[in-house]
């Protein structure tokens, strides 16, 4: 499978792509956990069915030292005992962060809290921020049909 396009053959969109992946690299290092932050992606692309998101994150992931049974685990965590109280709390707000137009409501009061009681101000908005941006590096994926499985880590960091 050939992607429709380069985008970063245009200059144009080249440079407005180069700072899109600059912000990506500012919410790395935030103090959101790193594990945290490659669990949300992979939540968010496996919702979105981005597979070049996906081929991404769980090869980072799994290079930064994150469990095979986790990664796999990842697309049913309520199910799951590996995650965490905290994670648990990222990703449903991660899945409810995605959902907004399937679901009409945005992220419950419930979720938000939760997500509140795990994580400080600077984290939530990190949180926020990153699934925001992984919804919108996943339609650009998407829409341009980026093909999955060639992602080396650290590609575009």
């Amino acid at each position: 499978m050939d992607a429709r396009l380069n985008y970063f053959a245009d200059p144009t969109v080249g440079k407005a792509l180069k700072h899109f992946m600059a912000a990506g690299k500012t919410l790395k290092d935030s103090p959101l956990p790193a594990s945290t932050q490659e669990l949300v992606a992979l939540r968010v692309s496996q919702i979105n069915g981005c597979a070049a998101c996906i081929d991404m994150h769980t090869k980072e992931a799994a290079a930064a030292g994150e469990s095979s049974v986790r990664l796999n685990l990842v697309v049913a965590w309520r199910e799951a005992t590996v995650f965490t109280d905290a994670e648990r709390a990222a990703l449903a707000l991660a899945e409810e962060g995605t959902w907004v137009a399937d679901a009409g409501k945005g992220v419950s009061d419930e979720v938000w809290e939760l997500a509140a009681k795990h994580y400080d101000e600077e984290q939530l908005a990190a949180l926020v921020i990153l699934v925001s941006f992984m919804n919108a590096a996943n339609r650009l994926n998407i829409i341009a049909r980026q093909p999955a499985g060639n992602y080396q880590v650290g590609q575009f960091h």
